[in-house]
């Protein structure tokens, strides 16, 4: 009775009978902003640096090589398989370890490691998030588990925000297991509204914009 009741309450709020069909769910309404690649830079820099994060704009990927070889110096790192870590020649850094033979293998490396480097799949200029897609090539584990997430984007993957990025990747599912929006360090508040960063992951991030 008590559930027949509540559906009874729902039908009534929604202007529907017993039996009678919902309407169709009316067509996804996105917009795209028109906005120059300049400001979307900007933009996105300034929400990414609002969150505590840090920024880079790499001028080559000899350049971006330079800055990640900088903050690693004589730590440990653990790079991802991606495309654009090549591209920058980061996997052949000293002390960047990368290519690993299997999941036990990469999850100790990731364990023990300071600095986790990996590439993004997307960037959202709106929200200063950048989007992954987990894959052979971006083990989920390299950008969660070390304290320090350095990603590398290349500028030709800065949207303005999330309709373009559902135009471009209208059906991630159908292309990853797992889709992952990191905007800013990971971040976390208790119940008496105590900020505490990098408690469910990377406690700070570099995002360098190639």
């Amino acid at each position: 009775m008590a559930r027949d009741y509540i559906l009874h309450k729902v039908r009534t709020a929604l202007g529907r009978g017993a039996g009678q069909p919902p309407e169709e769910v009316p067509p996804a309404r996105i917009a795209i902003p028109q906005i120059d690649f300049e400001s979307r830079v900007r933009t996105f820099f300034a929400r990414i640096e609002e969150l505590s994060g840090k920024t880079y704009r790499a001028e080559s990927p000899e350049d971006a090589r330079d800055y990640v070889a900088r903050i690693t110096c004589g730590k440990s790192a653990v790079a991802s398989n991606a495309p654009i870590l090549a591209e920058c020649w980061i996997t052949g850094l000293s002390g960047v370890r990368c290519g690993f033979r299997g999941e036990p293998e990469l999850r100790e490396a990731c364990s023990t490691a300071e600095f986790g480097i990996t590439g993004a799949d997307y960037a959202l200029a709106d929200t200063g998030s950048i989007v992954m897609l987990s894959s052979a090539e971006e083990a989920r584990m390299v950008s969660l588990l070390p304290p320090v997430h350095i990603a590398i984007v290349g500028k030709a993957k800065l949207l303005t925000g999330l309709d373009e990025l559902f135009t471009v990747l209208p059906d991630p599912a159908s292309q990853t297991s797992s889709m992952v929006m990191i905007t800013g360090p990971s971040r976390t508040a208790d119940i008496e509204q105590f900020l505490i960063r990098g408690v469910h992951g990377p406690g700070e991030i570099h995002v360098v914009l190639v």
